[in-house]
């Protein structure tokens, strides 16, 4: 089938490499000229890995990029992968996907019929209300007869984005229609013919839940862990041997049981607030939701915390390990490491940062502070560590840490190993 894709950031960009993978005539569209022209030369102007080999392996073929909306029309369907970031109050900002959908909707203007896949991450009645309206007054078309339209949420963990799209855990088909249902069935077909995967079709209204459902109980689930976490801590009881034994229960599950600094990145933060604003819009008080978030912004600050039980920070060099807030990415978004390194500054501390790959979009929020080119500089002459992003590197550290000026480590992912010679806190256990 002809796709197109209306985005190119993370959720875009992958989601037309896999496309095209999978035999589908792709064209992706963005109004950045740069991110267009690294996708037609082969390669995703976003790290994520794997995703270039797919574009490199398509493009010229059954991929290719332009900033050109008019080429929507030579396509059958069209995926909507825009942000909806959050506002200040945790609602989603629907401008840039409205303008998207108007957009869209003019290129079409004069086709008998043309699906819209809303891929973008809404709360329920955004389609219906907001997208599918949009697109109608602009193309002329009726929604659900020649304006077909769907709902397919992304499921797409950044660091394994290809991966998780091409052996999903399920498929979240949603529409109102017979021939939208046939249609999103049709462009699935070539994985769920080949993948043992659940394929769940359902309204639209719930199709745009349950992606925010999805990220609120995981969020949850974490939130929950650091409490009983923070709980161990102060019984001098090992959290991590807690978490293995309650992750063998087949009710609970051993995913999301790790215990540490918390959760950040561009899903769990803002999806999270949004049903948290979206309940309240209909007069519901998420409590639990609440406290899963004033769980997470609480961990950082101990982290702080059980740094100024063995540094006078104030004055001291401190060095921060990991800048992503997650290892595979080079994504700073939420990252546990900016309130970390904020209330570093704000107790006086000389920061000096490290990331394998996330140095560059960290720069942006903290231009003035010093970045290292390998852990063993940040470490070199540092007063104290603090480790936010568990990558593998740091498990190998070692004699490195001999040459900080005072051995202090507060680990917030379970990543360094203790020794002798080693001041060492693990940050809830």
């Amino acid at each position: 089938m002809k796709l197109s894709v209306l985005g190119s950031g993370y959720v875009g960009t992958t989601v037309a490499a896999c496309f095209a993978d999978l035999g589908h005539d792709v064209t992706a569209v963005d109004i950045d000229e740069d991110t267009v022209a690294a996708l037609n030369d082969g390669h995703a102007a976003i790290h994520e890995p794997g995703l270039d080999d797919r574009i490199a392996a398509n493009v010229g073929d059954r991929l290719r990029a332009t900033t050109d909306y008019d080429a929507i029309a030579e396509t059958d369907a069209t995926f909507v992968a825009l942000p909806t970031p959050s506002m200040e109050d945790g609602t989603i900002d629907t401008s840039i996907l409205e303008a998207g959908a108007e957009a869209l909707g003019e290129a079409i203007a004069g086709k008998d019929e043309h699906l819209v896949v809303v891929k973008s991450t809404v709360v329920p009645k955004t389609t219906e209300t907001v997208v599918a309206p949009a697109v109608a007054d602009a193309s002329g078309l009726t929604v659900g007869e020649g304006l077909q339209v769907g709902v397919n949420p992304e499921f797409l963990r950044e660091g394994s984005a290809v991966d998780d799209f091409m052996r999903p855990d399920k498929v979240v088909l949603g529409s109102e229609t017979a021939r939208a249902a046939a249609l999103l069935r049709e462009i699935y077909a070539p994985l769920t013919s080949q993948v043992d995967t659940h394929v769940v079709e359902t309204g639209l209204r719930e199709a745009e839940i349950i992606k925010y459902a999805n990220n609120a109980f995981l969020a949850t689930k974490i939130s929950l862990m650091n409490e009983i976490g923070n709980i161990c801590k102060e019984y001098d009881v090992d959290a991590y041997e807690v978490a293995e034994a309650i992750g063998l229960d087949h009710r609970i599950g051993s995913s999301f049981l790790a215990s540490g600094v918390g959760w950040g990145g561009s899903c769990f933060p803002k999806d999270v607030a949004a049903l948290i604003a979206a309940a309240r819009e209909v007069g519901y008080e998420p409590s639990l939701l609440e406290a899963a978030v004033e769980v997470n912004e609480k961990q950082p600050r101990r982290m702080l915390g059980l740094l100024e039980r063995h540094v006078d920070v104030e004055g001291a060099r401190v060095a921060v390990l990991g800048l992503a807030f997650k290892p595979g990415t080079d994504d700073v978004r939420e990252s546990r490491a900016i309130p970390v390194i904020r209330g570093l500054l704000e107790r006086g501390a000389t920061v000096v940062g490290y990331d394998p790959i996330a140095t560059e979009r960290m720069k942006r929020h903290f231009p003035d502070i010093e970045y290292a080119a390998s852990a063993a500089d940040a470490l070199d002459g540092a007063d104290a560590a603090l480790v936010t992003t568990d990558w593998e590197e740091f498990a190998d550290l070692d004699a490195e840490f001999d040459a900080m000026a005072t051995p202090v480590v507060v680990d917030g992912r379970h990543i360094v190993e203790r020794r002798d010679g080693l001041v060492y806190e693990g940050l809830t256990w």
